[in-house]
């Protein structure tokens, strides 16, 4: 049976089932944008995740309908403060973070500006048929700093970056399918259900073997093929001494996972 924990602080929620660990941005009130006090109390959620052997993947999504509008910016401006520190946190506090673990964002309503860097720290992003994406901080000014332009290009594309980077344009759920931008298109109000279902899933691989290869996917882009190559059998080699490769192996010797075959 599978027990679940829930923290009480806010604005930024988790909840704990079994292996998985959901976070959620809770400022329904201003469509989830993240002040200070929520950057920060998501950079703590995220490094608890990544500290705790017990969870294996992580769901990140907002409360009320939406994902997340982005930077809150009427806090910005009330603080006077420029968000952008060069060590430490990044303005949403995790843009920066290197995590172990896969993190699938479950997208509902706006994705924008920040909200959209938020989603593009993840790995998977599943979202609802309504959902909207785009940079609406473009109509003021406001660069990215959370990541972006450096991860948007990686995941869809040079050309489709910068359409979206530049124009500020909002991108329907469809589109974004298309790009590649999202994976998987869900009906409203099922989101964070079907996340979680995907992180469940994930979850029962054996972690060794899965987080090696997230690590080598996401560690190549800075390294020549050569070094690339060598990098992943390096690290496979890891894994393979580890007696859960060798257990996984027998238990096919064995039968089981034919054909593609899961869960036993």
């Amino acid at each position: 049976m599978k027990s679940e924990k829930t923290s009480p602080f806010r604005p930024i929620r988790t909840e704990k089932k079994g292996r998985i660990l959901t976070i959620i941005i809770a400022r329904p009130e201003v469509r989830n944008a993240i002040d200070s006090e929520a950057a920060e109390m998501l950079s703590d959620a995220f490094q608890a995740f990544e500290a705790d052997p017990e969870c294996h993947v992580a769901v990140l999504c907002g409360s009320g309908g939406h994902f997340c509008a982005g930077g809150d910016l009427s806090a910005m401006v009330a603080e006077g403060a420029n968000p952008i520190r060069e060590k430490g946190d990044g303005p949403l506090g995790i843009s920066r973070l290197s995590l172990s673990k896969p993190v699938i964002a479950a997208i509902s309503g706006y994705a924008v500006a920040g909200g959209l860097e938020l989603a593009l720290f993840c790995d998977i992003r599943i979202a609802e048929e309504s959902s909207i994406f785009g940079f609406f901080n473009r109509r003021w000014g406001l660069p990215l700093c959370n990541g972006s332009s450096v991860r948007l290009p990686r995941i869809i594309g040079h050309g489709r970056a910068m359409d979206m980077i530049l124009t500020g344009r909002a991108v329907a759920a469809g589109e974004a399918l298309s790009y590649g931008l999202v994976t998987r298109i869900v009906e409203d109000g099922t989101v964070r259900e079907e996340a979680e279902k995907l992180a469940e899933e994930i979850a029962g691989f054996p972690a060794e073997g899965m987080r090696c290869d997230r690590h080598n996917a996401i560690s190549q882009f800075t390294m020549g093929m050569d070094e690339a190559l060598e990098h992943e059998l390096s690290n496979a080699a890891e894994v393979f001494d580890n007696e859960n490769a060798l257990k996984g192996a027998r238990e096919f010797v064995e039968g089981k996972g034919r054909h593609g075959a899961f869960g036993g």
